[in-house]
């Protein structure tokens, strides 16, 4: 167990804890959700002891042994699986088997297992650190984004390997169905508080959402109680008989806590530029082959078509080709036979991961989205960057300043700031955090054109593949159906060899194809739709009435004022009996608007519930 009691933290101005905490209990598995800078990192690095709290106290257990993968590798250890026995306790080190299993399942040859670590690339030696921790006896695992470097299959086994962990796992990940499938609870990073739940980050989501409507409701409530408070007290502070209950008024004013407004939180919020284009399909390619050395092709003779609304997703493991297929669809790479065919009428728009070397350094954020279409106008470039989190001055930046992730988001305002009917996207999810996936997902489900993606994330892949060009085997073959269809009918070969090893994760609900979960889906958006519909415009409602009548109110306190001091006596009365209407128009808006938004938020869980339950299926 691991308790943070009241801790704050700041850099500089930036408050990122203020009093908040939590409790790790024994065997708990929990997701840490929030946005990016917002202090996932700088909590591990706490519990780690890298950093110490301004305030506040982190207790950790004597003999409580934690692990955590280091991202600059270094090593000391002549071949792979021998530096991967270093995370063995030192009475198991001869136990290379454990090892071999782990480092198979992260998706290591044979052959790896022979190689100097140095020869591995970046990613597989983050793999090769991720191994040595999974190894070792430790009580708490500590795992920042560990999918960030893995392909699919390997992702997989990991969801099923720590979904087994017997000690306690704090996990961060940009991939939602890859937490949901893991922990037990969930924690989220809120307006520099931690709010840790039982549940999956859509229950997390969903409370919060609540809470924030309730809080808001409040702070309208007390300001109304306020405001009439302070209204008295201006009108009767000059009356001796009424003096007593003035100086009480001003007591209670000075107690009673003032809510004040909720920041709007910044998410990525954005859409894509469609443009029309006519014809049957967008592109063809037609027996398409590609090798970087003569005689070892990545894929050979390959071919299929993209209809004009189709989402085509290529999968598959890490360097067997698929970057490589989308620079090659793109034009950044001739083909070494076959052809890419483009509907005259298409334009494309190419996102490409690891490019920031194609930003100017000496230009700003703003210059380089009004460089991707000359036609665009200033305001909409302003918008797209604003879309992006580059808000107001922050648009103009310099790129040279930017971090690696907000300038993969510079390159997404690019590819936005063009109108385009077909959108080449490799790995997008990558420097995103698991809102801004999620806002990336309904983006593409929205775009009004074709797409043809790369990407590992499973959600992405559930919520979104017609089609998939799958790299296994060592080739490129095209198959026809959704990813969950593959699943059933196909499924991964290195996870059929491995499958025995570890039991799959428990808990899921039936499946089904993707024709009857896209089907499914859309009658229950319907149904949601027409439930909530009436409900939200009562609220809307009783929230103009209470506007409508606070404004009236306001309007007969001030002419009160006024005839009072001129002595009109026969006019008080009038202005006395709309005071007392407004009055009652408020308090029975507000009790009507509670009853909505109860009913509101019973019939949304029940709706939510239903998603839960059909999206998992759809696993």
């Amino acid at each position: 167990m691991i308790i943070i009691e009241k801790i704050s933290k700041s850099y500089g101005s930036q408050e990122l804890f203020r009093n908040t905490g939590f409790r790790l209990n024994a065997r708990e598995r929990l997701g840490l959700v929030g946005r990016n800078g917002h202090g996932k990192t700088t909590l591990f690095r706490m519990i780690m002891g890298m950093e110490e709290p301004d305030a506040g106290s982190i207790i950790i257990p004597k003999g409580y042994s934690i692990g955590h993968v280091d991202q600059e590798p270094q090593f000391s250890e002549s071949t792979v699986i021998e530096e991967g026995c270093l995370g063995l306790p030192e009475q198991e080190r001869e136990h290379s088997w454990k090892v071999e299993k782990i480092l198979a399942g992260l998706g290591f040859s044979e052959e790896d297992f022979r190689k100097h670590p140095t020869e591995l690339s970046g990613g597989y030696q983050v793999r090769l650190n991720l191994a040595k921790v999974l190894v070792q006896n430790v009580d708490l695992l500590l795992l920042d984004e560990p999918n960030n470097y893995l392909d699919i299959t390997s992702i997989r086994w990991l969801t099923r390997y720590l979904s087994n962990w017997q000690g306690e796992l704090l996990l961060i990940t940009h991939d939602r169905s890859f937490m949901d499938n893991i922990v037990t609870h969930t924690m989220g990073i809120y307006r520099k508080s931690l709010r840790k739940i039982k549940g999956n980050t859509g229950k997390l989501y969903s409370q919060l959402a609540m809470e924030e409507e309730v809080y808001e409701k409040t702070r309208l409530n007390d300001e109304k109680k306020r405001k009439k408070t302070e209204l008295f007290i201006r009108r009767f502070r000059a009356k001796a008989r009424l003096g007593n209950m003035v100086q009480s008024r001003i007591k209670s004013l000075q107690k009673q806590e003032k809510l004040e407004k909720l920041e709007q939180a910044k998410d990525l919020d954005f859409s894509f530029r469609s443009k029309v284009f006519n014809g049957r399909s967008a592109m063809h390619v037609k027996d398409l082959s590609f090798g970087y050395e003569s005689g070892k092709p990545l894929f050979s003779e390959l071919s299929f078509a993209v209809g004009p609304y189709e989402r085509v997703c290529v999968i598959g493991k890490n360097g067997k080709g698929k970057t490589t297929l989308l620079k090659t669809i793109a034009g950044k790479l001739p083909p070494d036979e076959g052809e890419v065919l483009f509907n005259p009428t298409v334009s494309s728009g190419y996102y490409e991961q690891a490019n920031e070397d194609s930003l100017s350094e000496d230009l700003t954020v703003l210059d380089e989205v009004m460089l991707a279409d000359p036609d665009l106008p200033a305001q909409t470039a302003r918008n797209i960057c604003g879309m992006m989190m580059f808000e107001g001055d922050a648009a103009l930046k310099k790129i040279k300043v930017l971090s690696g992730g907000e300038k993969n988001r510079v390159m997404m305002g690019k590819v936005i700031a063009t109108p385009v009917s077909l959108l080449l996207l490799d790995e997008p999810t990558n420097h995103l955090d698991l809102e801004s996936c999620d806002a990336l997902l309904e983006a593409i489900n929205e775009f009004e054109g074709a797409v043809v993606m790369v990407t590992h994330n499973e959600m992405l892949l559930h919520g979104l593949a017609d089609r998939l060009i799958i790299f296994q085997d060592g080739k490129a073959s095209v198959f026809e159906g959704g990813y969950q269809r593959f699943l059933e009918k196909r499924g991964w070969d290195d996870e059929k060899d491995i499958q025995g090893e570890i039991e799959p994760v428990t808990g899921q609900t039936e499946s089904i194809d993707r024709k009857t979960y896209k089907r499914l889906r859309a009658e229950l958006i319907r149904e949601r739709a027409k439930g909530l519909k009436p409900l939200e415009k009562k609220i809307e409602d009783m929230e103009e009435a209470i506007v409508g009548a606070e404004a009236d109110l306001e309007k007969y306190h001030e002419e009160m004022a006024e005839v009072s001091a001129a002595g009109e006596s026969e006019r008080i009365g009038e202005i006395s009996k709309g005071i007392h209407s407004c009055q009652e128009t408020i308090e029975e808006s507000f009790a009507a608007l509670e009853v909505a938004t109860a009913e509101y938020h019973t019939l949304k869980e029940k709706y939510d519930e239903k998603m839960d339950r059909l999206d998992a299926s759809a696993r």
